[in-house]
């Protein structure tokens, strides 16, 4: 019978969340960084470009320990996180969260900046000659033609942080309630002698919570497409 324990169904849990958090805190940041990318042209900008990338190519343990030394409560980023503002990320949900929304985040701004290098720009200039500032074109203009892509971005990061294990459990470690995720708590019954079933019950959850979020990209993608193009 496919029954999850409670144990499970926690790492379930803490695996949307992570995922979630993660995805929607990055967004503000990916949409910035996209447009920036898109639209401008900077020295360093090759640079900036390869850094952004760099999760995409770096062994995702390297990541968690770059994120280890930099965000640990020793370290200097962390204390001053968590002495002034009490933010902790080591070993915590939190962690998490900042371990999935830096893997996931070139693959988010990958697909915001196509969706506004496509924007046929005369739009935004038909904007500012009735008197539109810049800022109120991007917030009209710019961004709900770049919806499909932001949707898409979301939903690729949304999927990429729910199957991040190598940054995470390097980052954070594996913690039942704390900061096992799905994946995680795979890796922790495969050690375990009869574990199997157990596991192939969450990796099937994980690929059913996976195909549902591709899906819900490409259908909120095509009616953001309709409803743009007044069908």
């Amino acid at each position: 019978m496919f029954e999850l324990s409670p144990q499970d169904w926690t790492a379930v849990q803490l695996s949307l969340r992570v995922a979630a958090v993660s995805t929607l805190i990055a967004l503000p940041f990916g949409i910035a960084l996209a447009t920036l990318l898109a639209r401008k042209s900077f020295w360093g900008k090759s640079i900036l470009d390869a850094a952004v990338h760099l999760p995409l190519v770096l062994p995702p343990v390297v990541t968690g320990y770059l994120l280890l030394i930099s965000f640990g409560r020793k370290a200097p980023a962390g204390a001053i996180l968590a002495d002034y503002f009490g933010i902790v990320f080591s070993f915590r949900w939190t962690g998490a969260a900042l371990a999935c929304g830096v893997m996931a985040f070139p693959l988010m701004v990958r697909a915001i900046r196509l969706s506004v290098e496509s924007i046929d720009r005369r739009l935004e200039d038909a904007a500012a000659t009735l008197g539109a500032n810049q800022i109120w074109i991007f917030m009209t203009v710019t961004l709900p033609l770049a919806l499909p892509g932001i949707i898409a971005g979301m939903m690729l990061a949304f999927a990429r942080a729910l199957g991040e294990f190598g940054a995470t459990i390097t980052f954070v470690s594996n913690i039942p309630g704390e900061t096992q995720t799905i994946s995680a708590a795979i890796y922790t019954l495969l050690q375990v002698p009869g574990g199997d079933t157990a596991a192939l019950k969450l990796v099937v959850v994980s690929i059913i919570i996976s195909f549902a979020a591709l899906l819900a990209s490409e259908w909120l993608s095509r009616r953001a497409t309709a409803r743009l193009h007044g069908a």
